[in-house]
């Protein structure tokens, strides 16, 4: 499995059969070399969409009709962009599994707010999620962006991801310390990878508080299109 950040909250990730586009937002991603989008998302085979906000979402309907592969998320949204752009989509819901190739998508429940642009303000885009990937004898808990929730001990219980891809940047969503808290008091990573941060002034810049309290998991500062084997 190779899991590859695209700076921000978006990551390619080879799993089995699949090649998954998590949040990918590139267009004016300030992490994001224009010249690597190619690479980035060649071969993808879905696209999975956590929430509106277009620093999540604002790449996915292009880079879903210029490969011809379906957006994957909340139901309300995906309806809306089924209707409005006549997009390819597999619209589901919070505690449902989606099945694309040798690979398992659960949506679940995440604590933030989600909505799209329009013309007079946010428009309603469903709620936010995050997701569980399960392939290769392996499980990702992706968090979308979320706060901690007491949810995430029935997440392990149900799913026990020894993956984590955890946002910790703080002002939008949780920050290092709380990322650190949530993954020591409800899950048993093997592995964690930060993301969310560094991407603007406002963000956390460094993943050293994350690591420090995590002892005895791999702690990965991702970098850009360089890719995580597990």
């Amino acid at each position: 499995m190779k899991i590859i950040w695209l700076g921000h909250s978006g990551f390619r990730i080879e799993i089995g059969d699949q090649v998954l586009l998590v949040d990918p937002w590139l267009t004016g991603n300030p992490m994001f070399p224009e010249d690597s989008r190619a690479a980035a998302i060649a071969g993808a085979t879905a696209i999975l969409v956590s929430h509106g906000h277009g620093d999540h979402s604002a790449d996915a309907l292009a880079i879903s009709k210029e490969l011809d592969i379906p957006v994957l998320g909340i139901y309300d949204l995906m309806s809306f962009w089924e209707a409005s752009e006549g997009a390819k989509v597999i619209g589901f819901n919070k505690g449902g599994t989606v099945r694309v190739g040798d690979v398992a998508v659960t949506m679940v429940n995440a604590v933030h707010s989600s909505s799209i642009g329009g013309k007079d303000g946010p428009v309603y885009a469903g709620t936010e999620s995050g997701f569980m990937i399960a392939g290769e004898g392996h499980t990702i808990y992706f968090t979308g962006d979320t706060d901690v929730m007491a949810d995430m001990k029935v997440f392990n219980d149900l799913h026990a991801p020894d993956i984590g891809i955890l946002c910790a940047g703080g002002h939008f969503t949780m920050d290092m310390k709380r990322a650190a808290y949530a993954a020591k008091t409800f899950f048993d990573f093997k592995t964690v990878i930060p993301c969310h941060y560094r991407t603007f002034p406002l963000l956390e810049q460094s993943a050293e508080a994350l690591k420090d309290a995590l002892a005895g998991v791999d702690v990965i500062e991702p970098q850009v299109m360089e890719a995580i084997t597990v």
